[in-house]
Parts: structure tokens; sequence; C-alpha cells
């Protein structure tokens, strides 16, 4: 029987290259309206040679991210199913550095490259692509601050739709699946107040304060001072409007200010939700260091952090979401987390895994955006709606794999108070 020599068959040669396997669980369909692969797998669409000559240059997860970023590939149904094909498959199934096609797969997606047409120069990545190598070396505060703006100020109306209007993102705490939104990021905020064990009168160190929602939270339910710190720019001028409309200014102080730079301690207690990740392996120590330094003696600290659960291999630092979504971020596995928190002289009183959260989290991020798609686009762009797009679906489907999870972990400075007995007090 003759093997079809159609667009979309070649470009399922192709992919199958790129994954290592001989069976490509997707439905592709080429710019020519040709179509290949199982007729009930999730849809894929290469809307331009331009797609496939990305592939060539960049034969992994980098080259197909940039080819959906610039529209050139699109999922037009269920974006989980379509992205949870492909990173099922071959290669792409392993976690860690992906590895490079062999010379002689190489050659064969020069030839299918040049079959159809698009062999050709390689593309310039789309603008949405970070470059914060230009502001110092890496987790130099210039270049950690580039870092944070390339991630945060994408506009505070933009991230309005994403987050809803608890304007939290991190991990929910949901009770049931179908707990709301909103009422899942509440849930988080009390309970990393109750954590803490907040007391009206106390001060409040929150690093990494984002819009100021815990912030806010914590002053208004407990009657604290926060001072909230932030390298963004736009995240500090909303989180100022939210608190002064809240009638909170005289409670909450809002800096745009690097943890590094915070000399008025001492403080009772820190939170530090989601801001750990982009601390970085080599400075990690020095991050549980000065937060332990602010601490009274018998204050706590509670750090909320995605951890990398895949064990000793890597997250491969030339990927997608390090290029275009967390440039210079790091995750830690929660073994090297308490780790550095322990050496710091911090003593350890939780754990907490709320993988399962952040899954049901993103994925209802992930339908905020959809649903307000065309607003999206308006406001930030197609290209950074899609970026936001791809990452929070392929990270959902990342924390219901269990290669990543993320964790709070609750710390005592030791000295002062003795902490409760069990747990059950802030459960």
């Amino acid at each position: 029987m003759k093997k079809s020599t159609t667009a979309a068959s070649r470009l399922a040669d192709a992919l199958a290259i790129v994954l290592g396997t001989d069976r490509i669980p997707l439905r592709l369909r080429a710019w020519d309206g040709t179509e290949a692969g199982p007729e009930d797998a999730p849809v894929v669409v290469f809307r331009s040679r331009r797609a496939l000559r990305r592939m060539l240059w960049s034969p992994g997860q980098l080259g197909l991210s940039r080819a959906y970023v610039a529209g050139e590939i699109d999922a037009p149904g269920d974006i989980f199913a379509a992205f949870a094909a492909l990173s099922s498959a071959g290669k792409f199934a392993e976690p860690g550095p992906f590895r490079p096609p062999t010379p002689a797969e190489v050659y064969a997606l020069i030839r299918t490259a040049v079959r159809l047409g698009a062999l050709g120069p390689n593309p310039a990545p789309p603008p949405e692509e970070a470059r914060v190598g230009r502001y110092g070396r890496r987790h130099s505060k210039g270049r950690d601050a580039a870092a944070i703006s390339h991630h945060y100020d994408v506009g505070n109306d933009f991230y309005a739709l994403v987050l809803g209007p608890s304007m939290a993102y991190s991990c929910a705490v949901w009770e049931s699946k179908e707990t709301g939104l909103d009422a899942a990021q509440a849930a988080k905020l009390d309970l990393v107040c109750r954590k803490l064990g907040l007391k009206p009168g106390m001060r409040v160190l929150d690093v990494g304060c984002g819009w100021g929602s815990f912030a806010l939270h914590a002053a208004q339910h407990y009657g604290v001072d926060v001072v909230g710190v932030t390298l963004s720019v736009e995240q500090a001028a909303l989180a100022r409007k939210r608190a002064a409309d809240a009638g909170l200014t005289d409670r909450v102080d809002i800096r745009v200010q690097d943890y590094r730079d915070v000399d008025d301690g001492p403080y009772d207690a820190i939170s530090s939700i989601g801001m750990s990740e982009h601390v970085g392996r080599e400075q990690i120590g020095h991050y549980a260091s000065r937060l332990q330094d602010l601490l009274r003696p018998g204050g706590r600290l509670l750090n909320h952090a995605i951890s990398w659960n895949a064990g000793a291999t890597a997250p491969d630092p030339d990927s997608f979401i390090p290029r275009y979504v967390f440039p210079d971020g790091e995750m830690l596995s929660l073994t090297d987390m308490v780790a550095a928190l322990e050496t710091a002289g911090l003593e350890v009183l939780d754990v907490e895994a709320l993988r399962q959260h952040y899954a049901l989290t993103l994925r209802a991020w992930v339908r905020n955006l959809e649903e307000h798609w065309d607003e999206a686009v308006r406001l930030a762009g197609v290209g950074r709606a899609r970026v936001w797009r791809l990452y929070m679906a392929a990270s959902a489907l990342g924390f219901e794999a269990g290669i990543t999870g993320v964790n709070q972990v609750l710390v005592q400075r030791p000295g002062g108070e003795e902490p409760p007995l069990r747990r059950t007090a802030w459960i």
C-alpha cells in the first residue's frame, strides 16, 4: 500500500521524530486542510510551514512552544486534552532536559522540511520571550527586578480577568472540587493567617506581596499591621489603591523593595506566598537566613512554594516556562527547601502538601482566561494571552501528574513562646 504523502502525514512523520515515538497521539491538521492521525485524538492545527521550521531549529518543547505563541500552531478544542496527549508521548513523557534528535533524525527532519517547502533561516522568537540577561548576573538585584517585571507587569486589568476578584496569584485551598475560586483563595489566605498565629497589633512582613491580597486580608480580619514588598511597580500601585479603597492605609504599607533590602525588623510573623521560586538555588540559603534575621524570637514564617517532585532529574532550564513565563525561576525539592530553612536556624512546625489544589486553581484560571479571551487579547496582546494559556494549562497537567507540587512549610524562630502542641490550632 502506497504511503500517504500529504502535508499532514509528513508533518506527522516530523513530529514523531521530535517526540521519539512511532505513534502520534494527536490528529494533525496541516495548513492545506489535510489531516493525519487517529480520528478520535485531540486536534492540533499547523497553520503555517514556519511551525515546522521552528521544530527543525529547536526540535523540542521550545520549538513547539514558540510556534504556539506565534499562532502557527493551535489547539482549537480542549487544550488540556491536546497538551496531555503531547506531553505523554515519547521523549516529552520524561521530566528533565530534552534529548535532542540524533544526526540521522535531524537529517530526516531536514528532508521532510524540504519536501514541505519549510526549509529556511531560524525564525526570530516571538517578542514575548524574555530577555533578562542584559540586566546583569543571574539573581542580581537588577536582573531579579527585570525578571519580575517581565512576568508581573503585564497589566493589572489582564491579571484581574484571569485571577478574578481575589487577585491572589498562588495556589488556593479547595474544600472540594465544587468550591468556587474566590472562596478557595479566601480559605488559603485565612489558613496562612491561622498558621502564623496572627493577633491584633502584630507586625507582619509579606514577602512578594503581589497585589496585596494577603496583606489586606490579614489587616482587615486579624487586626495586624502589614508591610508588603514587591519588585513589580504595577503590583504595588494596585495594592496601594486596594488598601486605600478598603480604608487600610494606616495598617498596610506596600513598598517596591527587594526583600534583601528590608532593614526594619523585627517582625512578629512573615508570609512568603509564591515568592521563593524566584530566589534561585544559589540564593535560597541567604533568603532563609535573611528572613530568620527579620523575625523576632518565637516569630513564625510561612513559606508557600512550588516544588520539583520528579527526583534527581532537574527541570530543563531552556524550555518554555523559563523562556516565556518565569525567567531565572527555579523550583527546589521540598527536601532542599526544608534543609535551607533548618540550616538558617528555623524550627519546622508543619508541612502541608497542596499539589491537587494547585491543579484545580490553574484550571479555574484557564477557564477565566478562555471565557474572557477577546478582552485578554485586547489588554495584553494575542501572544501574551497565548503564553498564559499554554503555561497555565501545561502547569495544571504537571501538578496532576505529580511532576511538580506545592507545599506550605511553617517554621518558627527559636525563643519566645512555645508553639501549640497540635496542628489543630490552625486547621
